[in-house]
């Protein structure tokens, strides 16, 4: 942090008072963008090491997500296919991942290939490009992928 200052909880707790939480982005009275207690985003971004924390934060809200649209069920796929679903609903969210129905009733029933093809078969694949492609590979399988 800031070299040889000691940043106390007094002075912490002060400023979050004069600041205030915002968890969305605000415009603030100097009219930059905004988040958190007062971080002025337009001026100063974000540091990696707290990207990655949102990363795993959003990741666990994705892995929510997915056991609230598939239940126990989620937990019968193999690690790839988790995987290749909680990427998809990191990227969509739930709303937009529950309008993907063929797709879901495909994985529930356990048809990869069939889930793989409602995938590529979207708007998001196209908007997403290789990476629907790439999630679709997974979908189907080490053992469909030897064949291609």
């Amino acid at each position: 942090m800031s070299e040889g200052f000691y940043i106390g909880q007094e002075l912490v707790e002060m400023i979050k008072a004069h600041e205030g939480f915002s968890e969305k982005p605000y415009k603030c009275t100097s009219g930059a963008l905004t988040i958190g207690y007062g971080h002025n985003l337009d001026a100063n971004g974000i540091p990696e090491s707290v990207a990655l924390q949102l990363l795993y934060h959003d990741i666990d809200r994705a892995i929510k997500d997915c056991l609230a649209v598939f239940g126990g069920y989620f937990y019968s796929l193999n690690t790839v296919r988790q995987n290749v679903v909680i990427d998809m609903m990191f990227n969509l969210g739930i709303t937009r991942f529950r309008t993907f129905k063929k797709f879901i009733r495909a994985l529930t029933v356990g048809d990869y290939e069939w889930a793989a093809r409602e995938m590529l078969n979207s708007k998001w694949a196209k908007q997403v490009g290789k990476r629907a492609q790439e999630l679709a590979c997974a979908m189907r399988g080490s053992e469909h992928n030897k064949r291609d």
